[in-house]
């Protein structure tokens, strides 16, 4: 087994450190260029998504339901052990290009998010389902692709991920009150079991507010460290930018130099926020809204949220702490894993040992939750019978129970390595269907009055589309019914309607 455990160590190693870190990275960059910066020039609209998230779900998951979701995945133990690994080995410098990441991310999300809601299939019970599976097979033809991403991701998601986000929780309930393993497993399976067989609309129902809830309350934390500490909060933000240009010496991670700052924070911020990685797409197909990009937009908050918020309040918490827990160059990458909970007692006492324990219980149950959504998508799409879904259901309660009595380093590579494999074949199809989220986006700036009144904030409270499958934007006519055919006076005739009724100057493209 430790053979095992080394040769998959390395493969998931070389994965993600010199493949998917460039893919990653270049797909942000191209989409940036693609979408002329989308996530910049919409950034109100970006907003005003959010904020009108909650309604129009006419009894499927709203918007906000399937953000929620993708945050719950999103935001994880990742968000406190992987910051704190960031800047170990990359020092304070790591931090400024994970929010580099996060900008360039955005664009990746809105367009996996966009396109998973254009070609969405309606379902029997008048929900959708949505994600690179569906739309590797309706928008590239290639449905055995689309089932191969399906059975890697419905078998990460829905088996692996349990297990090693249990290990997780059993950790930090040993190590903050010595509980042991059996009762660990039960406090995973009292929380697991009743949300999972209840299926999507029961994930969907608990993150909702769980999700939210958990990223409000570490950012008050946070808020609180700094607020009482002003001046190590000011110095703390200097030494980002000082160390990811290296103008002060010192500030170098145990790697050293720029260029690890700089690897080491784009890695970090790029499996944090899990921008083109696929996952968040699975949950914003499941979303009934007016326009597909209304969820891209609200995906997209989704990486802004993680990375710009979540992430650097960890950083943030352990520079203001400084010497008495981090030494850039010194601390070592077994401290890691305690390193955000050895920071935050420093500042606030040895108290909040516990309540950092429960916050890495919820943060792991919530990833838990996300994940297994991702799965059920998945297996959606490769199957509609209910014995199966109850199987995948039963059989992911049972690997968390397996989870919380062992350490799974071979299971937990072997995650990493489907992950990432699913990674790769997201990122091909998000490149060559890229087409249609700059028809849908271009519809979205330019067809007509409904499209101004959303944008505005005014959209119609009952989610009727305002999108429909015979766009003058799109490349071609989309397959399904998931999407309306336009009446013909909903539509502008002509490019010189189109300017009347928006403003533009130029024509459609």
């Amino acid at each position: 087994m430790s053979t095992i455990d080394a040769v998959l160590g390395a493969i998931s190693n070389a994965l993600f450190t010199w493949i998917l870190v460039w893919l990653l990275l270049g797909a942000g960059i191209y989409f940036t260029i693609r979408a002329r910066a989308v996530q910049l020039r919409h950034i109100a609209s970006i907003g005003r998504a959010v904020v009108g998230s909650r309604s129009g779900a006419h009894g499927g998951i709203s918007s906000f339901q399937a953000f929620a979701m993708g945050l719950a995945c999103r935001v994880g133990t990742g968000n406190i052990v992987g910051v704190a690994l960031a800047l170990i080995l990359g020092g304070p410098g790591a931090v400024l290009w994970m929010w580099v990441v996060a900008v360039l991310g955005t664009a990746t999300a809105f367009t996996e998010s966009t396109l998973a809601q254009l070609f969405k299939v309606r379902r029997p019970d008048g929900s959708f389902r949505g994600g690179p599976a569906y739309y590797i097979s309706r928008g590239l033809r290639l449905p055995v692709v689309g089932g191969l991403f399906a059975v890697v991701f419905m078998t990460a998601n829905g088996l692996a991920m349990p297990m090693v986000q249990a290990n997780a929780i059993a950790n930090a309930l040993g190590s903050a009150g010595d509980v042991p393993a059996w009762a660990s497993a039960l406090i995973v399976v009292t929380l697991t079991a009743p949300v999972l067989l209840g299926g999507l609309r029961a994930i969907a129902r608990v993150t909702e507010w769980l999700a939210p809830f958990m990223a409000v309350a570490y950012l008050l934390l946070v808020t609180v460290i700094i607020v009482t500490h002003p001046i190590e909060a000011w110095n703390a933000l200097w030494s980002i930018v000082e160390g990811a240009f290296g103008l002060r010496a010192g500030l170098a991670g145990l790697a050293g130099g720029v260029t690890q700052a700089v690897l080491n924070g784009v890695r970090r911020g790029l499996f944090s926020n899990e921008a083109g990685l696929g996952g968040a797409a699975c949950a914003a197909g499941a979303a009934t809204v007016a326009h597909p990009v209304q969820q891209g937009f609200i995906q997209a908050f989704g990486v802004v949220l993680d990375t710009l918020f979540i992430c650097t309040a960890t950083a943030l918490a352990i520079l203001v702490a400084g010497e008495r827990v981090y030494v850039p160059g010194v601390t070592e990458e077994a401290a890691a894993g305690s390193l955000t909970q050895n920071a935050i007692a420093a500042l606030m006492g040895e108290w909040t040992r516990w309540p950092m324990a429960v916050l890495i219980v919820v943060l792991a149950y919530s990833t838990i939750l996300g994940a297994f959504s991702y799965a059920q998508v998945n297996l959606d799409y490769l199957t509609s019978r209910p014995w199966l879904a109850r199987a995948l259901q039963i059989g992911a309660v049972a690997c968390a129970a397996v989870g919380s009595f062992q350490k799974l380093a071979t299971v937990w590579s072997l995650a990493d390595i489907l992950l990432g494999l699913g990674a790769i074949i997201n990122l091909v199809a998000l490149v060559l269907l890229c087409r249609w989220v700059l028809g849908a986006l271009r519809d979205w700036e330019a067809c007509g009055a409904k499209a101004l009144a959303m944008r505005a904030g005014r959209a119609q409270d009952d989610g009727a589309p305002v999108f429909s499958v015979d766009s003058p934007y799109l490349p071609g006519v989309l397959p399904g019914d998931a999407w309306p055919h336009a009446a013909p006076e909903d539509r502008p005739q002509n490019a010189a309607e189109e300017r009347r009724l928006t403003g533009s100057s130029t024509g459609p493209r």
